[in-house]
């Protein structure tokens, strides 16, 4: 059967791609190109996800050995848009391997299975990657808490990890260095070749620190000019000033998921205010205070907005991340809405925790869950039927793995979420 003649099907089976966690995204769409570019592994690989930047399935002697370092290598190596068959560096050793590099700058990479490798059809896979990869970007950017809360403690116990293995390499490679400029031993060249040896590999760890930093981490300056960039796209066809007050130059990295939380934060902010009638100028500003980023996000309208009903849209995001939210609004001068995020992880879930199977509104009930309510409350403060509630319920004891409302709400409390109001 043609692509053609196929397309409702596959269009179909791409949907499916999209709507399930974003962590098993690399599995659903490696079974879904199985037949158009029959491969033994394949690996996503995007800087958006600081969390985890690689979404992989397929044969572990690659997808478990490839690094950050190779990824990143043959991403900068392409040109943006350009497909590539041939001979790279893939976990280790060099591979034949199928590369895309798709416009939203994600790459991936397959291991074609020898056999079926000429018939592989790499534009219609590379344009099916372009829908997935853009799915991915819009996940990331929208910041729900599901991602935020694993993106959080995927990047945590990636940090801790990597900062474990420094510190044992560095020690063992000082060690070694110490043991050689020893004047006890009198293999000149044998003493300078390991010694040119240990520093090369000293450098190398270093340079694989600052590649995981980079991709964990984005500079405050950065974060906050791609932010202004989307206001001014959400606002163009709106007679509103958009005033930015810039973050200090020498503030230090944000962590991948607070960037991401803090955009998405005042994006809903921007949106709901701007619908006010009056309105003429609305005013961000981000600071650094000690350990904490700061949003401040003021407006000059008449005080007819909602904050309350925005505090509450925005909440779950602001205290997955640690942090609070607060609002006030005055009637014929303004309202505002500001926000406190925690730069540091002070309580990270397990990195394959199911919380991050949790869509939006599962989350939202969850939140309940853990302050104790019952269906009818739950559907008294969301606006929902108890019956869209107990559906939800049900949802979220599956994807936990728990067999009652109570361990649910453990659960939830364990990993630090917070009862909604």
């Amino acid at each position: 059967m043609s692509t053609v003649d196929n397309a409702p099907q596959l269009i179909s089976a791409l949907r499916d791609v999209l709507v399930g966690p974003l962590p098993e995204i690399g599995s659903r769409f490696s079974a879904l190109i199985a037949d158009t570019a029959p491969h033994s592994s394949l690996v996503i690989f995007t800087r958006e996800c600081t969390g985890r930047p690689r979404k992989v399935a397929g044969d572990p002697a690659v997808v478990d050995r490839v690094t950050i370092a190779e990824l990143d290598h043959l991403r900068s190596s392409l040109a943006v848009g350009q497909t590539f068959r041939g001979v790279m560096t893939v976990a280790g050793r060099e591979r034949e391997v199928f590369a895309i590099r798709d416009r939203t700058d994600t790459l991936l990479v397959l291991t074609p299975r020898a056999a079926a490798a000429r018939n592989a059809s790499l534009a219609v896979v590379a344009a099916l990657f372009g829908v997935v990869a853009t799915g991915i970007q819009l996940q990331v950017r929208n910041a729900s808490p599901a991602y935020l809360a694993e993106s959080r403690a995927a990047s945590s116990e990636r940090a801790r990890t990597v900062a474990e293995m420094t510190e044992i390499h560095v020690a063992t490679l000082e060690t070694i260095l110490a043991t050689l400029r020893s004047d006890d031993l009198d293999d000149t060249r044998a003493r300078t070749s390991a010694r040119e040896t240990t520093s090369s590999a000293l450098i190398g760890l270093r340079s694989a620190v600052d590649v995981h930093r980079e991709l964990a981490e984005e500079a405050i300056t950065t974060a906050f000019a791609r932010m202004r960039g989307e206001l001014r796209s959400l606002l163009k066809h709106r007679e509103i000033e958009l005033e930015m007050v810039e973050p200090p130059v020498d503030g230090r990295g944000l962590p991948g998921e607070v960037a991401h939380g803090a955009r998405a934060v005042v994006r809903g902010a921007v949106l709901a205010l701007a619908d006010q009638h009056t309105l003429s100028r609305i005013r961000v500003a981000w600071s650094v205070d000690g350990s904490a980023l700061l949003l401040d996000i003021r407006d000059d309208g008449g005080g007819e907005a909602d904050v309350a009903d925005i505090e509450r849209q925005l909440r779950s995001r602001v205290e997955t991340l640690g942090g609070r939210i607060e609002s006030e609004s005055t009637p014929g001068w303004g309202s505002r809405i500001s926000a406190s995020l925690p730069l540091d992880v002070h309580l990270a879930l397990p990195v394959d925790h199911t919380l991050a199977e949790l869509a939006p509104r599962e989350f939202e009930v969850l939140e309940h869950l853990v302050a104790g309510r019952r269906n009818k409350a739950i559907s008294e403060r969301l606006g929902v039927s108890e019956s869209t509630v107990k559906f939800h319920v049900a949802g979220v004891l599956k994807k936990l793995g728990v067999e009652n409302r109570g361990a649910a709400a453990a659960v939830g409390r364990e990993a630090g979420i917070k009862s909604a109001n």
